[in-house]
Formats: structure tokens, C-alpha cells, sequence
């Protein structure tokens, strides 16, 4: 499984829009792709702390690659429209996981 980062720095007075924008039409988007396994959307909490983060959960490079293309590594996937939401373009990072863990509640 890859693991994928990626990051904005969004504007202060359109992150609102910003975030329903990924919630409503790309992360469902994203979720129609081979592969995808899953994923989630983040913001900073911190005041005046204006990033937004999408981590999603790749079956393999195979995949990435067909939703990503060639570059996959190094190059984000945005559309030109997210620009004017963004004060710098996203970056995109990859991990592998090494373990998974939740919470056990016992009687």
C-alpha cells in the first residue's frame, strides 16, 4: 500500500469554499479510481494556519500511476481552477505503511 500526502496552502478568505469543494466533487472523484483504497481530508486547526491536507491509501504504484501519471512521485494532481483557491501549489509526498492501529477497548 502507498500512502499519499497532499498539501495546500490555501487563501485565508476561501479555505471554507476550498474544503467543501474536495469534500463534495474531488474526493469522490478520487474514490471512483482503481485502487484507491481510501482516504481522508484534513485541516490545520491552528489560527492562521491555512493547510489542507488529503491523505489517501493506494493499493500499489500501478494504480497511483493511473490516477496520477508518470510523475506520480513528484507531481500533484490539481486542476486549474483549485489555483485561484491556493497561495502556493500543492506539494505531494508518499509513504509506505509499516503498521496500522486502532484503539482496542477491552470489558
Amino acid at each position: 500500500m502507498i500512502v499519499r500526502i497532499w498539501e495546500a496552502h490555501v487563501s485565508a478568505r476561501r479555505i471554507e469554499e476550498f474544503c467543501r469543494e474536495l469534500a463534495s466533487t474531488v474526493l469522490p472523484e478520487i474514490a471512483r479510481n482503481d485502487g484507491f483504497l481510501g482516504g481522508e481530508l484534513l485541516r490545520a486547526l491552528t489560527d492562521g494556519d491555512h493547510r489542507v491536507r488529503m491523505i489517501t491509501r493506494w493499493r500499489d504504484e500501478q494504480a497511483l500511476r493511473a490516477y496520477a501519471g508518470p510523475m506520480w512521485r513528484i507531481r500533484p494532481v490539481w486542476s486549474e481552477g483549485e489555483l485561484n483557491y491556493l497561495d502556493h501549489p500543492p506539494t505531494v509526498s508518499h509513504y509506505t505503511s509499516l503498521s496500522q492501529f486502532e484503539r482496542v477497548v477491552r470489558d
